[in-house]
């Protein structure tokens, strides 16, 4: 198998920036308008139209009211915890949550977010039957996909998926499934369904363990260190009201152990690290 071909990966321009804000700013704003519901989501999902000063675009609304009860998230809400998996990604600068906001729409309180159009052929993931990747990929795992066959779970090794590594270990991502991962025709990569984030105890569960054990970049670290400053001032006072005191101070804490670590994390083995299912 050889090198996955794809878009080359790109950093976040100003442009991109003014059109992110430009869109939340639609997404707060605007008049939704429900267009269908989502069947495959497990929590109410509706495909929606936003409009608002003659722009109009796409987007997900998952009401407050459509949510399933967790046991292991018992305080806060899906909504506030993908509202605010927004601001951090933001507050780093690389752009990979769709613009995302938390409002009052017509079933109530809740979750809405861009809808991003695919490139459908990325390549990202793949099962290949070898021991070692290849030039290219980096290793998730062994997976069994029936009749005793064994094969090798893979991820590209693509800088926009490690700074989503980066991200998720920030936000302590419980659900990190390959079909949470949207590339886009022009070159940017989104994580989307955070409603499993920002939990006290460690839950961290991602398809992106390519990386475990290796530094982290010189550029994850300067991110890190700036998203430390901000979780003590104002991007702090952004996630008051999406998540609680608790959860914005355990995420300061994993901020600093990662600094301190200097690696991305590694699998605890206390529990599954990998999602279910995995796409």
């Amino acid at each position: 198998m050889s090198a996955p071909e794809r878009i080359p990966p790109r950093s976040v321009t100003a442009a991109d920036t003014a059109a992110d804000a430009a869109a939340a700013e639609l997404l707060a704003r605007g008049e939704l308008t429900v267009r269908g519901r989502i069947r495959e989501a497990s929590n109410a999902a509706l495909f929606c139209t936003i409009a608002l000063d003659g722009r109009e675009a796409s987007c997900i609304y998952k009401p407050v009211a459509g949510e399933r009860p967790l046991w292991d998230f018992p305080e806060g809400t899906l909504a506030g915890r993908e509202a605010a998996a927004y601001e951090v990604s933001e507050a780093t600068g690389w752009g990979l949550v769709p613009p995302t906001v938390l409002r009052d729409g017509p079933y109530g309180e809740g979750m809405v977010q861009l809808w991003i159009d695919v490139q459908a052929e990325a390549e990202l993931l793949a099962l290949v039957e070898a021991e070692e990747p290849e030039p290219g990929w980096k290793a998730i795992g062994l997976a069994e996909v029936g009749e005793g066959r064994t094969v090798l779970l893979v991820h590209a090794d693509d800088e926009r998926l490690r700074r989503l590594a980066v991200l998720d270990a920030v936000i302590n991502n419980a659900d990190r499934k390959g079909g949470h991962l949207l590339p886009t025709p022009d070159g940017r990569l989104y994580g989307i369904d955070h409603g499993v984030t920002f939990n006290v105890e460690n839950k961290l569960r991602t398809l992106l363990w390519g990386w475990a054990g290796e530094p982290l970049t010189g550029e994850a670290v300067g991110v890190l260190g700036e998203l430390r400053g901000a979780l003590g001032g104002p991007l702090r006072e952004r996630l008051t009201g999406l998540i609680t005191p608790g959860e914005i101070d355990a995420t300061r804490a994993r901020v600093d152990a990662l600094l301190t670590a200097g690696v991305h994390p590694e699998p605890s083995g206390e529990w599954p690290a990998i999602p279910w299912p995995p796409v």
